[in-house]
């Protein structure tokens, strides 16, 4: 699993972290991204590009959102 740690990171270089992970990902992989706010318009892009995730809050602030890619069948 491809983590990507981006807490502290400012905008867009998360963003652009997780699109550059992405293209490395296999079908059937999944991704870890972790960061200190929750990602919305990162979810469109998932979305829009055939992707699923599952997002987690923590006490602490951070969200953990896992991603992988849905399959074409």
């Amino acid at each position: 699993m491809k983590i990507v740690d981006a807490r502290g990171l400012q905008h867009p270089e998360p963003f652009d972290r997780v699109v550059e992970a992405l293209t490395e990902l296999a079908l059937g992989d999944q991704m870890k991204l972790i960061i200190h706010q929750e990602p919305r318009p990162l979810y469109r892009f998932l979305e829009r590009n055939r992707y699923a995730y599952s997002a987690k809050s923590f006490a602490d602030g951070r969200f953990e959102i896992l991603i992988w890619e849905l399959s074409t069948g």
